[in-house]
């Protein structure tokens, strides 16, 4: 879902209807309306017209922002999309909650997986 949330606040940053950027990339408004939904995933050639229009990187639009190398290990590293980092960032503000996580990641994931009733 994170393309669509992407694509859509693009879309409303750079003032411009659902129709008006179909015109752009040469889709429908329909299609437009089910890539910010989830419904329907861009072509990858798409996708490159949605960066080309945004004037943004094609990792921008699939959550990709961020590359992370691990302490003490330069040959580890992994995108993060901005919500990724705020998500960590925001556990981090409570030690004991983060201290868990950090523990017992798995049990931890899957803790919350039952109490949203089994996402995947």
């Amino acid at each position: 879902m994170l393309l669509g949330q992407r694509i859509k606040a693009l879309r409303k940053r750079n003032n411009l209807t659902q129709k008006q950027l179909g015109d752009m990339i040469n889709v429908t408004k329909a299609s437009i309306c089910c890539y910010e939904n989830g419904t329907r995933t861009p072509t990858l050639e798409t996708l490159i017209d949605l960066s080309n229009a945004f004037s943004v990187n094609v990792n921008c639009l699939i959550g990709s922002d961020s590359f992370e190398v691990a302490e003490n290990d330069s040959k580890y590293g992994m995108h993060l999309a901005r919500e990724e980092m705020e998500f960590i960032k925001e556990i981090r503000k409570y030690s004991k909650l983060h201290k868990r996580v950090i523990e017992e990641p798995k049990r931890f994931v899957e803790h919350i997986n039952i109490k949203f009733n089994n996402y995947k």
